[in-house]
């Protein structure tokens, strides 16, 4: 509870949350489910039955694997970042999130007052 309150956002509060969001996109998909099948049979018994059987079951099926997909994407992009954060740990820098205002290793002033961009360590 503490971490939604972190106003540094130094950890991430989704992954504790995510199963009860998951939880409650699958109660609204019921309740909406419900209520598409009891209005329609209050518009017409046949159309009742299609939304009973056909159209409310299919609603609820997309819509849900849509918001799992989608929940599973926000997942995989906070692991990615923590992996990213352990791998510059594990490479002895700091982690975005922990340095705050300290510079960035090959952006400091030049002496010379030139602005030039970092020489790229990969082009060698």
């Amino acid at each position: 509870m503490k971490a939604l309150f972190d106003f540094e956002f130094r950890k991430f509060v989704t992954p504790s949350i995510i199963k009860i969001v998951y939880i409650l996109i699958m109660i609204f998909l019921a309740f909406g489910y419900i209520g598409i099948v009891v209005t329609g049979f209050q518009f017409n018994t046949a159309v009742g039955f299609l939304m009973l059987l056909i159209v409310g079951p299919l609603f609820a099926l997309v819509y849900l694997a849509l918001a799992r997909a989608g929940l599973e994407s926000l997942i995989a992009q906070i692991r990615t970042a923590q992996n990213t954060a352990e791998l510059v740990r594990l490479a002895g820098g700091t982690p975005p999130a922990e340095a705050g205002n300290l510079p960035v290793p090959g952006n400091t002033p030049k002496p010379d007052g030139g602005n030039r961009p970092p020489a790229n360590p990969y082009q060698q």
